[in-house]
């Protein structure tokens, strides 16, 4: 079974650095568009930034030149290096897998399969 379980979120004031991970297992063999996602409570969930299976990254407008992602397939990890935080990237950030995805086809709005469980951020100024 796949499970994907973030870690590194916290509390960091405006201008500030963090650096989320994920870690996958229960992958198997498949190929899998990656991606992280964030969601304000009641709010619709957005689509940060995504990496396919040779390393091309897809960001959100509102995080490009800002956020990086990556992945490292030998330790079954996914990164987000988020710099230059600003208030509107509050909010409880999720790890997801789209298998049967070389090429991560859908981009941000792709049909994600499996989630992880979600680690907060939030930014105050």
């Amino acid at each position: 079974q796949v499970q994907l379980v973030e870690s590194g979120g916290g509390s960091v004031q405006a201008g500030g650095s963090l650096r989320l991970t994920c870690v996958a297992s229960g992958l198997g063999y498949s190929s899998y568009c990656m991606g992280w996602f964030r969601q304000v409570s009641g709010k619709k969930r957005e689509g940060v930034a995504v990496i396919d299976t040779t390393d091309y990254p897809t960001y959100g407008d509102s995080v490009k030149g800002r956020f990086t992602i990556s992945q490292d397939n030998a330790k079954n990890t996914l990164d987000l290096q988020m710099n230059n935080l600003n208030l509107e990237d509050t909010a409880t950030y999720f790890c997801a897998a789209r298998e049967f995805d070389t090429y991560c086809s859908g981009g941000l709005e792709g049909d994600f399969g499996y989630w992880g469980q979600g680690t907060q951020v939030i930014v105050s100024s």
